[in-house]
């Protein structure tokens, strides 16, 4: 496994020295219920969707809509990487979408209640592509009355 650059093929080095590294204000943690009393959805960048629905494209930085109830069977992965492993989400879906995992914290009532839809960007992207849509994302979990994302980078 490469860890560092100085490690890479000249040609993949010169490639990630190029790209575009934001800075983000620091943003403190914001008030709220406890983890007992909030609604939470996940949002994965794994290049999650349904069978059927668009799959991601390169550059895409929009989002697919995921609902709760999704079989497993009915998710696949449309990540465009060349370097992304898809080994773990072949095994186990709850590597890249802890859905199972989210039930169970429901169920044991740690967490208050699960969104009724959850969302995969594809993470392969430009950060200001994914911009227009993570705004709109919000929207979207205001309404639903999210108060707490378990975001999952993959």
């Amino acid at each position: 496994m490469v860890k560092r650059l100085a490690d890479m093929p000249e040609a993949e080095a010169q490639h990630l020295r190029r790209l575009e590294c934001p800075t983000y204000d620091d943003t403190p943690a914001l008030d709220g219920p406890p983890l007992g009393a909030r609604r939470v959805a996940i949002v994965s960048t794994a290049g999650l969707h349904r069978r059927g629905d668009r799959p991601f494209r390169p550059g895409d930085g929009s989002y697919r809509i995921i609902p709760a109830d999704t079989p497993a069977a009915d998710l696949v992965m449309s990540h465009i990487s060349v370097n992304f492993d898809r080994t773990g989400f072949q095994q186990d879906l709850n590597v890249v979408f802890p859905i199972d995992r989210l039930r169970e914290l429901v169920a044991d009532r740690v967490v208050g209640s699960m969104a009724s839809v959850h969302y995969s960007f594809m993470g392969a992207f430009p950060p200001a592509a994914a911009q227009p849509h993570a705004e709109h994302l919000a929207g979207l979990l205001e309404a639903d009355k999210v108060d707490a994302a378990l975001l999952v980078p993959v």
